[in-house]
């Protein structure tokens, strides 16, 4: 976990961005709300949805992009962080959400001598006791985790929790088993996100010696975006990037035929792109922590 706040430290902003997009991504399908990657890159950038998708399924998965990405952590201002609050009018027998909240954080200060990462698996596992677990209660519960793990880094946002799968977030059996199940999710999704970090790295520098030839601004705009969004549509980077259609279009082409960027949709129309990624020299090879390209299907026809 230090190696990877050192890294996301000194590296660009778009580096968190990418990892809060690919950890959401996982994250929902974990609790089930199933948002692809495509969705959400298209919900996140200009807040489209197609007809079958579930709005309120891209809004808690967006809610968790924007809390991995920045921001003030849970512990600052717990209500704020959630966007929960009891409304002006609630009954007096009615169970209250500041309650609720009120007894998860007492418990949470009465455990500031454990490690953070301890911490945060406690609070995790804190969630539904403590009946905070209405509303999205897993991907609430693993993004207030994953912060608080991270809570003493200058880098990393959050601590990876879903990258590579999510058998840290599994309940069940004593403490001990909890913490051992968290550890080693947490150790294999950090290192599947450093894994990550390392091909884009490679990728940009690549991806700027191919296209150092290329004038313009839109070039260096959209290898930024590229190395930013783990998937990217041209409308997308249209209005990522300012440049106009036909010279997005025209790069993304460009890019594809250098083999510096890979089209994933086999479509005609609705396309999306991704980077190339180049297993580093030496290194063995992990796999893309973004989801599968089957689950790419439930693009528009």
């Amino acid at each position: 976990m230090g190696a990877l706040d050192e890294r996301l430290r000194r590296g660009p902003e778009g580096w968190r961005h990418r990892l809060a997009l690919i950890e959401a991504a996982e994250l929902s399908w974990f609790a089930g709300d199933r948002v692809s990657p495509d969705r959400l890159a298209l919900w996140m950038s200009m807040r489209l949805a197609g007809v079958q998708d579930d709005t309120g399924a891209l809004a808690r998965v967006g809610w968790a992009v924007r809390r991995l990405t920045g921001g003030p952590g849970p512990e600052s201002g717990f209500a704020g962080f959630l966007d929960r609050s009891d409304p002006e009018n609630i009954a007096d027998d009615a169970d209250r959400f500041a309650d609720r909240s009120g007894s998860w954080l007492d418990l949470m200060e009465a455990a500031r001598d454990l490690h953070p990462i301890t911490r945060a698996c406690m609070g995790y596992h804190l969630w539904n006791l403590a009946g905070l677990g209405q509303h999205g209660d897993r991907i609430e519960a693993a993004v207030t985790a994953g912060r608080i793990a991270a809570s003493e880094g200058k880098g990393a946002v959050f601590a990876p929790l879903a990258m590579g799968g999510a058998g840290g977030l599994r309940t069940g059996g004593p403490p001990s088993d909890r913490l051992a199940r968290w550890l080693d999710g947490m150790d294999s999704a950090t290192l599947t996100a450093m894994r990550h970090l390392d091909d884009i790295e490679a990728w940009s520098a690549r991806a700027g010696s191919v296209m150092a030839s290329l004038s313009g601004r839109t070039p260096p705009a959209l290898r930024e975006v590229m190395a930013e969004w783990p998937l990217l549509s041209a409308p997308m980077a249209e209005t990522l990037t300012g440049a106009s259609r036909a010279a997005v279009q025209r790069n993304l082409a460009w890019m594809e035929g250098q083999g510096l960027i890979r089209e994933v949709t086999g479509q005609g129309r609705f396309r999306m792109w991704r980077v190339a990624m180049q297993p580093i020299c030496g290194a063995p090879k992990g796999p893309e922590p973004s989801l599968p390209e089957a689950r790419l299907d439930q693009l528009d026809p």
